[in-house]
């Protein structure tokens, strides 16, 4: 069933980060039932009990309290999320949940035991045009670049887990490579639509910031293959049109996961990948991640992640794997930098200078135990040299 949508109701509801490509514009009808979502579907719904998400990203970034009766603009999606929700697109239009504060509305079929039951919404219908076509996000997709061979170095961050400290670590490299004097591009090629990502990227320096839902995906849990390698290629492609030096990719979740490992897998992947740096948790997790990476030919050029903030740790994992376990600070320092990547990247810019250029003047906020390991930076790096180009240069 399709009705007239009320303007005021699109004016007073807050738009979520997933949509924010979307044209609010456009929309003039709501879709009510008997309707069966899709993914990417823009909904709009009242928003019924608060549960654990209180606040929503809004299309700005701003994290906007949630109050019961409030009207949301979200799109339908799928979620895999170990530290949270699994959430899975519902088959109709009946009370759901939100199931991230970027603004995925679904049906939560599992969460973790410590955290609370999800924010619930009834939705009041599909966004809809004036010939009454739904509103998906696919809709508002950006523009395949022009069929192109070039490409640029591209370092790619996976980890062991969520929360394993991939995005800061993304973030970390950003920063030194822009201290280097290089234009970088930033994505995140997997995961659940939400802002945190990207606006960590963006603050540490990237010339550019794309992630999935810039090619009309809520999220990628569930997604084909082949979506898998369409938008990464389009990704990839795209900040290559934006003129960047080079690109730092993110891949959600663990290496376990279905999809990042269909695209760690991939020869697509490895024909972009110039290095892997992979966050771990602890030395186990990272011996582990190095030793599947390198089963995969994926040239692994260190570990870091929440591990680099345990000089112990640290000290365990080199007991385990050839390259080394790199901190916050070093990834953040052109001088380090040039100790640990190839000359592929080192001499992606003419105007690069890794071993001349000065620190970074801001740095990101760092446990005290990092501030604390001058002593294991450049020494070690600059002795681990020979073995990490070794083992990152192609047999």
């Amino acid at each position: 069933m399709k009705i007239t949508l009320q303007e005021s109701l699109l004016n007073k509801a807050k738009r979520a980060f997933s949509c924010r490509r979307v044209d609010i514009n456009q929309a003039k009808m709501l879709i009510r039932e008997p309707y069966q979502p899709q993914a990417g579907d823009v909904v709009l719904a009242k928003v019924q009990s608060i549960g654990q998400h209180r606040r929503i990203e809004l299309a700005n970034g701003r994290k906007s309290m949630l109050t019961v009766g409030d009207l949301v603009i979200l799109a339908y999606g799928n979620r895999y999320a170990p530290d949270q929700f699994e959430g899975l697109v519902p088959k109709n239009l009946s009370a759901c949940d939100m199931v991230a504060a970027g603004g995925i509305a679904a049906d939560a079929v599992a969460r973790k035991s410590t955290i609370d039951r999800a924010t619930r919404i009834q939705p009041l219908g599909v966004l809809a045009d004036s010939e009454g076509k739904v509103i998906n996000l696919k809709r508002y997709r950006l523009a395949k670049p022009t069929a192109t061979q070039n490409k640029v170095p591209v370092l790619v961050v996976a980890g062991t887990s969520m929360n394993a400290g991939k995005t800061f670590t993304a973030a970390c490299l950003i920063r030194g490579l822009s201290a280097a004097g290089l234009q970088v591009g930033a994505t995140k090629l997997t995961g659940t639509g939400a802002g945190g990502d990207f606006w960590a990227m963006l603050d540490a320096g990237a010339k550019q910031v794309l992630d999935f839902t810039d090619t009309g995906l809520a999220s990628t849990y569930l997604c084909s293959k082949e979506q898998l390698l369409d938008t990464t290629e389009h990704l990839f492609q795209a900040l290559v049109d934006d003129g960047v030096d080079i690109i730092v990719a993110e891949i959600a979740d663990g290496v376990g996961q279905q999809e990042t490992c269909e695209l760690l897998t991939s020869s697509l992947l490895r024909s972009y990948a110039s290095g892997i740096v992979f966050a771990a948790g602890d030395a186990m997790g990272g011996s582990a991640g190095y030793q599947w990476l390198s089963e995969q030919d994926l040239p692994v050029l260190a570990i870091s992640g929440l591990m680099t903030t345990s000089p112990l740790a640290m000290r365990e994992l080199s007991n385990l794997v050839p390259v080394p376990a790199v901190t916050a600070n070093e990834l953040c320092s052109p001088l380090d930098l040039g100790f640990i990547l190839p000359e592929e990247i080192l001499s992606a810019s003419n105007q690069t200078d890794f071993e001349t250029q000065p620190q970074p003047q801001t740095q990101p906020q760092l446990p005290p135990e990092l501030l604390d390991s001058e002593l294991l930076r450049r020494p070690r790096i600059e002795a681990l040299k020979p073995a990490v180009l070794a083992h990152a240069s192609p047999a």
